[in-house]
């Protein structure tokens, strides 16, 4: 797991690093907000520790232009600014969580352990034997990795994330082939019957049961 320290004070961030690093993690640091923010936006990192006042660019800034892309990424505050409209303010932006200095090294890695446990579970979605590991692009069954091509996947992550709703072929037209006019919806046969192949299903599993006429539905095992 990588963590990112946005902090311009050097012997905090030193102290930071040297000690999550001892926990395992993959440290980066940047001393400026905008440095923070153009790693932030071209790395691939787990979670930010992020100071408010920052040189070049304000850690609530740096939070507000990485909601602005979307970007998920789990935000943690480290900084004095403690009143309770400070705290709002922060959270409003887009920040998961505040840790106010000068704060328990324990209690931050503690923290972090919370966040990525989230995270994970957040991260993987499930259909009987299948998993899903949507940061990692992975299909999974009984342990293995499958190889879908990229429709193939989209078109298994759109029914996985419809379990439980017969997904008729003009909604999954729409939806994962993005087409809003007349169209044959027969090729969704032609990928269902790869899918399937490529995963191994057994017929009396059932987990995508085609809805003759209809569609398709994906269901767990009872």
């Amino acid at each position: 797991m990588k963590i990112l320290i946005v902090e311009d004070e050097i012997g905090i961030a030193n102290f930071l690093k040297q000690g999550l690093e001892e926990e395992g993690y993959e440290v980066v640091i940047a001393h400026d907000g905008k440095s923070g923010l153009e790693i932030a936006m071209n790395q691939k990192v787990d979670i930010i520790l992020l100071d408010w006042i920052l040189p070049q660019m304000l850690g609530i800034d740096v939070c507000k232009e990485i909601r602005k892309e979307d970007l998920k990424t789990p935000i943690l505050f480290l900084t004095a600014k403690d009143t309770i409209q400070e705290t709002i303010e922060g959270l409003k932006a887009g920040a998961n969580d505040y840790i106010k200095k000068p704060f328990s090294f324990d209690e931050l890695v503690e923290r972090i352990k919370i966040h990525f446990r989230n995270e994970n579970q957040n991260d993987v979605l499930s259909l009987g034997r299948i998993k899903i590991m949507l940061s990692k692009h992975q299909v999974i069954i009984n342990d293995k990795e499958v190889s879908l091509t990229q429709r193939e996947y989209e078109l298994l992550l759109y029914l996985i994330k419809n379990k439980g709703k017969v997904c008729t072929r003009n909604q999954i037209i729409n939806d994962v082939w993005d087409i809003h006019f007349e169209y044959d919806t027969g090729v969704i046969d032609v990928f269902m019957n790869a899918i399937r192949k490529k995963l191994n299903l057994n017929k009396e599993e059932d987990l995508i049961k085609t809805i003759r006429g209809v569609g398709y539905i994906a269901n767990d095992i009872n």
